[in-house]
């Protein structure tokens, strides 16, 4: 009970930044959710099912032009695909003796910047940690997004814009520090923006689906050109 507990402090503290990136750009999404016709409780509930941005901006226009529930499943599938990889990812961080009630519980709030802390302890992933990130962060996206129905339209254009950067700001804080620490990470972490530039230019293929091409090419040319040693694997 006593790791429990220091684990799940710490992924509280770590969480807390996030909780607050979210609770800012979530405005934007509640602002998207008003003028497609959702009201502030349905917009929160949303939000505190999905905890998505893409797919929950995308799901907010498919709702305000009635599109059809198969167009929105297939389109939620192919913005939120990257989770999936994402998933696969945090699986092999857990012990094998994690429970499948855990594991289904972390699941839920696979997001970008928890999957980035999450993914960055020291061996083995401790289940609580993600439950400490996960519940500051789903208020905050829950919260700000019923707040941004409510008066999103009241604040300026310019502070809503301004609060949504700070959520960038955050994930850099995620990866520069391994970046820092080992030169071939760095190099990665620059091929993949140099690359997501590029694509975002050359290519109509949807964000989502994008994000997974370049993730598995990059993944996999990284683990050939630089495996890592079973020892320090370890």
């Amino acid at each position: 009970m006593t790791d429990k507990l220091k684990y799940y402090k710490k992924g509280l503290r770590d969480g807390i930044p996030i909780g607050l990136g979210y609770f800012a750009v979530a405005f934007t999404l509640g602002i998207m959710a008003q003028k497609n016709g959702l009201t502030p409780f349905q917009a929160m509930l949303t939000a505190l099912l999905t905890n998505a941005s893409a797919g929950g901006f995308a799901g907010f226009e498919l709702m305000g032009a009635m599109a059809p529930y198969w167009q929105m499943a297939l389109m939620q599938l192919v913005v939120n695909a990257r989770y999936l990889l994402m998933s696969c990812a945090l699986s092999q961080k857990l012990s094998p003796e994690t429970s499948t009630l855990h594991r289904s519980i972390i699941a839920f709030d696979v997001t970008d910047e928890i999957f980035g802390i999450s993914i960055a302890q020291k061996g083995y992933l401790n289940p609580f940690y993600t439950y400490g990130a996960m519940t500051v962060s789903i208020p905050g996206w829950a919260i700000g997004t019923f707040l941004g129905v409510v008066m999103g339209n009241i604040l300026p254009l310019r502070l809503v814009s301004a609060l949504s950067v700070g959520l960038y700001g955050m994930f850099l804080a995620i990866i520069i520090p391994p970046a820092r620490e080992n030169r071939i990470i760095a190099g990665i972490i620059a091929v993949s923006f140099a690359l997501s530039f590029a694509f975002s230019f050359i290519t109509q293929i949807p964000e989502g689906m994008r994000v997974i091409i370049l993730t598995v090419v990059i993944s996999l040319a990284a683990a050939l050109l630089f495996p890592v040693k079973e020892e320090e694997d370890e």
